[in-house]
């Protein structure tokens, strides 16, 4: 018995002040709406209506029931009208999760103007250097940095791409020299950016002309810092201890005061690919389709940013080291 449907047709009788007229407003015949309404008197061993042979009128028992199937039949409506305003506008609460070296850089100032566009939409952002259970943790959208993706049952958009530069200190150059070539590498110290969901044990750099294969370099000396957060890593480069990989917008920090070196400028690392995975495509809650187009169209922006910041940079290094020259 469709205990929820029962009470929709007790109230249409009731509203009605008969089976036939309430027959007719629900597209039934009457022999129907009669049979409900003896199934539900059934089991609730309750008689709802008196009967005459020309009126139906309400027990006092059918009365107070009707009185609590109005409240739980509102109730049931605003639910429903609730979820389905979640698939057309954004509002509540919206638990995002990335990488902090990530976050910090790009999405906590992209959040800040999101919520800008959508007022009603609060951002709870988790920054750890792992890749969360979505469904355990109760994340909505999780921003994940990696060259590809794990199998998995998740949903992904792909965001844009985040390129990585290798970087030294002035003086650790001025001491050691610069290497002018990938192999030149392998008579400097490295230090190593790692995290337990990707680790780097190797930088990957592109064929630098059309057709060229891709090279790989692997340091042989046992690194002297090995660290999971990019800043950590870019303060112990400018402290000389070595070359090391950051984020373009990592290393920005250090080059836009000079304590910062971009090392091997014309030899590009492998970029990796930025993705927003969220549990399902159906049924999508409105806040996070607007976060996730959003960012589909702010991330790839603020990078094409960081890099014209990044050879303007470089520009301006070549430009002084040619003067002291």
């Amino acid at each position: 018995m469709d205990k929820l449907g029962s009470m929709k047709m007790f109230v249409g009788v009731a509203e009605a002040g008969g089976f036939a007229k309430a027959a007719s407003r629900a597209a039934l015949s009457t022999a129907a709406v009669s049979r409900a309404i003896m199934e539900l008197e059934a089991s609730l061993q309750t008689r709802l209506f008196n009967r005459t042979t020309r009126q139906i009128s309400l027990t006092e028992a059918g009365r107070r029931y009707l009185e609590h199937c109005e409240r739980i039949l509102n109730e049931v409506a605003l639910a429903d009208a609730e979820a389905m305003g979640a698939a057309a506008q954004p509002n509540g609460r919206l638990r995002v999760h990335a990488t902090a070296s990530f976050g910090q850089h790009y999405l906590t100032p992209l959040l800040a103007r999101y919520t800008q566009q959508f007022e009603d939409v609060s951002v709870d952002l988790v920054l750890a250097q792992r890749t969360p259970d979505l469904l355990e943790e109760r994340f909505d959208v999780a921003i994940v940095v990696a060259q590809t993706l794990k199998d998995s049952s998740l949903v992904s958009q792909r965001l844009g791409t985040s390129r990585s530069v290798l970087c030294a200190a002035p003086q650790y150059l001025a001491r050691r020299g610069t290497p002018l070539d990938i192999g030149d590498l392998e008579r400097h110290t490295c230090v190593q950016l790692t995290r337990q969901d990707l680790p780097v044990l190797a930088w990957e750099f592109e064929g630098q002309h059309e057709g060229e294969p891709a090279r790989t370099f692997r340091p042989t000396q046992q690194a002297p810092l090995t660290v999971n957060i990019a800043e950590a890593l870019g303060e112990a480069i400018r402290a000389g201890m070595g070359i090391g990989m950051l984020p373009i917008p990592t290393a920005l920090q250090g080059m836009r005061d000079g304590t910062l070196v971009q090392v091997l400028p014309g030899a590009r690392l492998k970029p990796f690919n930025v993705f927003a995975l969220y549990a399902s495509r159906q049924y999508l809650d409105a806040k996070i389709k607007t976060l996730v187009e959003f960012l589909r169209e702010a991330v790839p922006r603020r990078m094409a940013e960081h890099e014209q910041e990044l050879q303007l940079l470089n520009a301006r290094y070549d430009h002084d080291v040619v003067c002291e020259s």
